[in-house]
C-alpha cells in the first residue's frame, strides 16, 4: 500500500484541504492593520503580494523539473514539498511575531516579503500535486487536476471552520496556526506521495468516489456558510459541525484501501495511456522557452488573462459593488464565503466534465473554454445591467474555477508532461497580471470617476455599469482566443477518440 498511487492522491488531498490560506486573509486583515498601523491603501499593498505570490508558480515548476529529472535527489518530490513547507511555516511565522510584538514593527516592504512567502508556498504543494496527478492518471488528468484544484477551493471554507471553532474572536492566534498546521500536515505526508501510473484501465470509478466526496464536503460546507448566517452558533454546534467535517475529509483514504484491495484482488494488464501530447506524437517535450515560442500558448495565456483578471477584480471588489448596489453587509459577507463553493464546482467540474466529451465524442477541452468564456459574458451583463450579485457571482465563480482545472490539462496535453509545472505556472501569472489590469485600470479609475462626481461614494448601477461591459467584451476577445486554440488542436483531440474506440474493440 504504501506504493499506491491511491494513498499519494489521499495525502496530496490532504495537502490540497490544508495549504488554501489564502484565502483567508479577511480573518486576520484587520489584526495585521490595526497592530502595523496601515491605512487601507496599505493593507491593499500587502494583500496584492499574496496575489502575487500564490498565482506566480514558475520557480516552483523549475524546482519540480530539475529534481525530478536529476538522479541526485532521488524521486525528488520531497525537496517540492520541503521547500513549500520552510517558505509558508517562515512567512506566517514572521508575521506572527510582527502581529504580536514579538518583533519590532517590520517596514512595509518586509511585511509584503512575508505575505509573498507564504502565499508562495501554495505554488509548491500546487505544482507537485497537480503534476502527480497527472502522470498517476493521464487517461483522466481533467478529473483528476479537478479533484486537486477543488480541494485546493475547499480549502479555504474549511480553514475558516477550524478558525470559527477553536479560535473565534482570535486572529493573531489563527496566523500561528496558519504557520504550523499546514506545515506540519505537508511533511506528514510527503513521503507517501509518488508518480505511479500503473494499471490505467479502472481508474474512472475509484476517482468518482473521490469527487463524490469532494462534493458532499461542498454541499455540507454552503449549508454550514448558511445556517451561520442567518443564526448564532454555540460552541457545541461549531464543535459538532467541525468533527463532521474532518471525518468528511478523512473519508477519502477508505477509497484508497478499496481501491487497493480491487486492483490486487482482480489485477488487469496495463493498457498504455489513451491521451498522449502533441509533443509525444513526435518524439519531444517542449521546456517552457519551446512553448513560449508556439501561437498555442499564447493564445492560451491571453484567453486566461480574460478570463481569471475579470473574476479576480470582481471578488476583489465585492464590498464595494455589494454597497454600490445596495446590498446588505451580511448578504455580502454570505456571498464571499459562498464563492469558494461555486469556485469548487467550477474546477471539480471543468475537469469532470470535459474529461467525459473528450472520451466519448473526442470534444478538445479549448472548447470548455470557449463555452465558459461565453457564459461568462452573460454573467458581467446581468452583474452590469441588472446588479443582481446572486447569479451573477454563481455563474461568475463557477466558470473561474473551471479554468483552474481546464488549464493545467491542456497545457499537459499540447505540451507535454516533462515541464508542466513551469509552463502552466507561467500561464497562471496571467491571473495577478489580469487582476491588475482590471481591478485597478478598470474598476479603481472608474469608480473612483463616479465616486469623485457624487462627492464621496457612490451608489447605484452606474457605478459599475461600464466596467462590467468592458468585462463583457474583454470575455468576447476571450471566446475568440480559445475558440482558434480549438481549432488548431481538435486533430489531435479527435484521435484520442480514436485510439479510444480502437483499444475497445481490440
Amino acid at each position: 500500500m504504501e506504493n499506491s498511487k491511491w494513498l499519494a492522491t489521499v495525502a496530496s488531498i490532504w495537502i490540497q484541504c490544508t495549504s488554501g490560506a489564502t484565502y483567508t486573509f479577511g480573518i486576520y486583515s484587520s489584526a495585521l492593520k490595526s497592530s502595523q498601523g496601515y491605512d487601507q491603501s496599505t493593507l491593499d499593498t500587502v494583500s496584492v503580494f499574496k496575489d502575487i505570490g500564490a498565482n506566480i508558480g514558475i520557480l516552483s515548476g523549475l524546482l519540480y523539473s530539475v529534481v525530478t529529472s536529476s538522479s541526485r535527489f532521488g524521486s525528488g518530490l520531497w525537496l517540492v514539498y520541503l521547500v513549500g513547507a520552510v517558505q509558508l511555516f517562515a512567512g506566517y511565522f514572521l508575521m506572527w511575531l510582527s502581529v504580536t510584538g514579538v518583533i519590532d514593527r517590520p517596514q512595509v516592504w518586509l511585511m509584503c516579503l512575508f505575505m509573498f512567502m507564504a502565499a508562495h508556498a501554495q505554488t509548491f504543494f500546487n505544482t507537485a500535486n497537480v503534476i502527480v496527478a497527472v502522470r498517476n492518471f493521464p487517461d483522466y488528468s481533467g478529473t483528476s487536476i479537478g479533484i486537486m484544484k477543488g480541494f485546493l477551493g475547499l480549502s479555504g471554507a474549511i480553514l475558516i471552520q477550524i478558525y470559527h471553532t477553536l479560535f473565534d474572536g482570535k486572529p493573531t492566534t489563527y496566523l500561528l496556526i496558519l504557520a504550523v498546521f499546514p506545515t506540519l500536515v505537508s511533511l506528514a505526508v510527503m513521503p507517501f506521495i509518488h508518480a505511479n501510473s500503473s494499471n490505467t484501465n479502472n481508474d474512472k470509478p475509484h476517482l468518482n468516489r473521490f469527487s463524490l466526496i469532494a462534493l458532499i464536503i461542498a454541499a455540507y460546507l454552503m449549508i454550514i456558510i448558511i445556517f451561520q448566517n442567518i443564526f448564532t452558533f454555540p460552541t457545541w454546534a461549531h464543535i459538532l459541525t467541525t468533527t463532521i467535517l474532518v471525518i468528511m475529509a478523512l473519508s477519502p483514504l477508505q477509497v484508497a484501501f478499496t481501491a487497493q484491495r480491487s486492483e490486487q484482488r482482480s489485477p488487469s494488464p496495463v493498457m498504455a495511456p489513451l491521451i498522449t501530447t502533441l509533443e509525444d506524437q513526435n518524439e519531444v517535450e517542449m521546456n517552457l522557452l519551446q512553448a513560449m515560442s508556439t501561437i498555442n500558448f499564447w493564445l492560451l495565456f491571453l484567453a486566461m488573462v480574460c478570463i481569471m483578471g475579470s473574476a479576480l477584480a470582481t471578488i476583489n471588489n465585492i464590498t464595494q459593488i455589494g454597497e454600490s448596489f445596495d446590498y446588505s453587509t451580511v448578504e455580502i459577507n454570505a456571498m464571499v464565503s459562498l464563492w469558494s463553493i461555486w469556485n469548487f464546482l467550477g474546477r471539480f467540474g471543468g475537469g469532470y466534465v470535459s474529461d467525459w466529451f473528450l472520451h466519448r465524442y473526442g470534444w478538445g477541452r479549448p472548447l470548455f473554454i470557449c463555452l465558459t468564456q461565453l457564459v461568462m459574458v452573460a454573467s458581467y451583463l446581468i452583474i452590469g445591467l441588472s446588479g443582481n450579485l446572486y447569479i451573477g457571482l454563481v455563474i461568475a465563480g463557477v466558470c473561474y474555477g473551471s479554468q483552474w482545472s481546464l488549464m493545467p490539462a491542456i497545457t499537459s496535453e499540447i505540451f507535454g508532461v516533462k515541464h508542466m509545472g513551469t509552463i502552466f505556472n507561467t500561464i497562471a501569472a496571467a491571473n495577478p497580471m489580469g487582476s491588475y489590469i482590471f481591478s485597478v485600470q478598470v474598476i479603481g479609475k472608474i469608480y473612483d470617476k463616479e465616486a469623485h462626481a457624487t462627492g464621496g461614494l457612490c451608489h447605484g448601477l452606474h457605478c459599475f455599469m461600464l466596467s462590467y461591459l468592458i468585462f463583457a467584451w474583454v470575455c468576447a476577445f476571450g471566446v475568440l482566443f480559445s475558440f482558434i486554440l480549438f481549432l488548431r488542436t481538435r486533430g489531435f483531440y479527435a484521435s484520442i477518440l480514436q485510439r479510444r474506440l480502437k483499444q475497445l474493440h481490440a
